[in-house]
């Protein structure tokens, strides 16, 4: 990866771990609808595709499309409150970020998390460190992940090309959108899915990291 020069990070599950304050908010709301409510391990597995669809598998299956939405309105002013409770950047990510920087690579994040709430996690928890931050905004015609459009946004603002970056994710959507984007991605076994899924999801054994500072090794080979 020699040519590379900006990496491109997920934040839910890469960067963050948010699964305590995204199961607190779910559960809050199917509380709230009087529905049974969801286990860590369940919402781990429902997250990925932004909110609307995390709500849509955490209601029962026999849910409504519109209880499914109500759930969603319920879901996210609580989570916009409480969205920092349990949140926690993983360990090394910042001395990670630092080095690339010290080394000249130019930093992003593009994530499913609505993107008002993405910037100012990402400001809490990175400072200055992360350039750009491109999170879902449907509304404005920009397609959420897999759709590699968050991608070549963020690499719009960068003055990147696609043979200079990389993307960095734990999930089976991140793959999918670097694959759209037709870039290569680095897989993170911390996060919300495992190595053993992402190696099931076809990405190469070199190319997932079990601690955020053997990135140094995947970029340098």
């Amino acid at each position: 990866m020699k040519q590379i020069n900006t990496v491109i990070f997920d934040l839910d599950g890469t960067l963050l771990d948010t699964l305590g304050d995204l199961a607190d908010a779910v559960n809050y709301a199917l509380a709230e609808m009087g529905y049974p409510l969801r286990s860590y391990e369940e919402v781990r597995n429902f997250v990925g595709n932004g909110v609307a669809l995390l709500m849509r598998r955490a209601v029962p299956k026999e849910a409504t499309d519109e209880d499914a939405a109500k759930a969603l309105s319920i879901f996210r002013p609580y989570y916009a409150e409480h969205d920092r409770i349990k949140t926690c950047a993983y360990e090394n990510i910042n001395k990670m970020l630092d080095i690339l920087i010290e080394r000249g690579y130019r930093l992003a994040v593009v994530t499913n998390k609505f993107e008002a709430a993405a910037k100012d996690l990402v400001k809490e928890f990175f400072g200055d460190r992360i350039a750009v931050t491109v999170g879902e905004n449907e509304a404005m015609g920009r397609k959420k992940k897999p759709a590699p459009d968050g991608v070549f946004a963020a690499m719009e603002q960068l003055g990147a090309a696609p043979h200079e970056c990389v993307y960095v994710g734990d999930s089976d959507v991140d793959i999918e959108t670097a694959n759209n984007a037709k870039i290569p991605c680095i897989g993170c076994s911390w996060g919300f899915r495992g190595r053993e899924a992402l190696l099931a999801l076809g990405l190469d054994k070199d190319l997932v990291i079990d601690a955020p500072m053997e990135i140094f090794q995947v970029l340098k080979g």
